[in-house]
């Protein structure tokens, strides 16, 4: 998917070569070591968590872009705060109801003897962002301990990736500035690839205020339809004609992706790269990064591949875009099954 990519990397143990580097391969998430995925999901009520379990623990960082993200412990991800091995990052439903999830994962993991241990307890870290699906499915049925705790024993036990309507991508809609009945199902999304020794993934879902569109051609793929749903309409026309600022769509809308790699990076270098990947955000979602979204990317390393920063930041962006891409291929569905879960304000 990904075209020729010049890199030089820099020098280690495990260095990769530049002639090796040439061309990015597509492998399987599961191929990162140090990482497992899991995922629960509510089907009926339309909402889930994906969980990226370290077991071993992970630096990492985030960028936060959207002015409406629900998280919890974002703040032990900042450069200035101690080098605290993150155990788990948590992607779910819910809005800032469903950050129940990540207290269901603590337990899992403490059960797992997992987390940072104080010399009294274990402390599992779990960092969380969630999007608001409150529109489609149920509004009163939102992730809670009991799914996060599956979320992080599916990862244990089978780590089995997925994608589209599934965990936190079950709930996952987009094109909603005109109502629910004009909007369309988008999902979970994965992709992930070599370089050399570097491996890095990526692991999206996709809720966003914006349009959707295809990063290889320009063609729009999800968002705003027409009222007849027989074509797409644009979301920045209908936010142009929007003379006065309104609370209808404050928060109802996020973006939440984590890039994974093997790479040597520390906190503050993860840091960079999320704040890299938001360049796939700006390529595949227009408008981003509003007031109306939450938008948030987490970056992690759970390796010792010595690296070049820029290119790994490079690479996350386009590593990104695909699994954009893919988080509404894989999200297809009936018009007839999309609609009949779409809620109305009050209802």
């Amino acid at each position: 998917m990904l075209g020729m990519l010049a890199a030089s990397l820099g020098g280690g143990m495990e260095t990769t070569s530049a002639a090796a580097a040439a061309a990015p391969q597509e492998i399987s998430i599961t191929a990162i070591d140090g990482l497992r995925i899991g995922n629960a999901q509510d089907t009926e009520a339309k909402t889930g968590v994906t969980a990226l379990v370290f077991p071993r623990g992970a630096r990492a960082g985030v960028d936060i872009s959207g002015g409406g993200p629900a998280s919890r412990e974002t703040p032990v991800l900042s450069p200035t705060t101690a080098a605290t091995p993150v155990n788990a990052i948590v992607l779910a439903g819910g809005s800032a109801y469903g950050l129940e999830a990540g207290s269901g994962a603590m337990r899992y993991l403490e059960e797992q003897g997992i987390g940072y241990d104080t010399g009294f307890a274990l402390v599992p870290i779990v960092c969380q962002s969630d999007i608001y699906d409150l529109s489609y499915g149920s509004a009163s049925v939102r992730p809670d301990g009991a799914m996060g705790y599956a979320a992080c024993r599916d990862a244990m036990e089978r780590n089995r990736p997925q994608q589209g309507s599934v965990g936190a991508g079950t709930g996952a809609t987009v094109g909603k500035i005109c109502g629910m009945e004009r909007s369309m199902k988008s999902g979970l999304g994965i992709y992930a690839v070599q370089l050399g020794n570097l491996k890095l993934a990526a692991v999206v879902c996709v809720n966003a205020l914006g349009d959707v569109y295809d990063y290889r051609n320009g063609q729009k793929i999800a968002g705003l339809l027409q009222a007849d749903r027989k074509g797409f309409a644009d979301t920045r026309q209908e936010l142009y004609k929007i003379a006065s600022p309104v609370d209808m769509f404050q928060r109802n809308n996020t973006t939440i992706g984590a890039i994974i790699t093997n790479g040597d990076f520390n906190k503050a270098e993860l840091t960079k790269i999320a704040s890299m990947t938001r360049n796939a955000y700006a390529r595949c979602i227009n408008p981003v990064g509003t007031l109306a979204d939450g938008d948030t990317i987490y970056a992690a390393s759970c390796g010792q591949v010595k690296a070049d920063l820029n290119m790994a930041g490079t690479l996350a962006a386009d590593v990104m875009a695909e699994a954009i891409r893919r988080a509404i291929e894989n999200s297809k569905m009936p018009d007839g099954d999309y609609l009949a879960a779409c809620r109305k304000p009050g209802k």
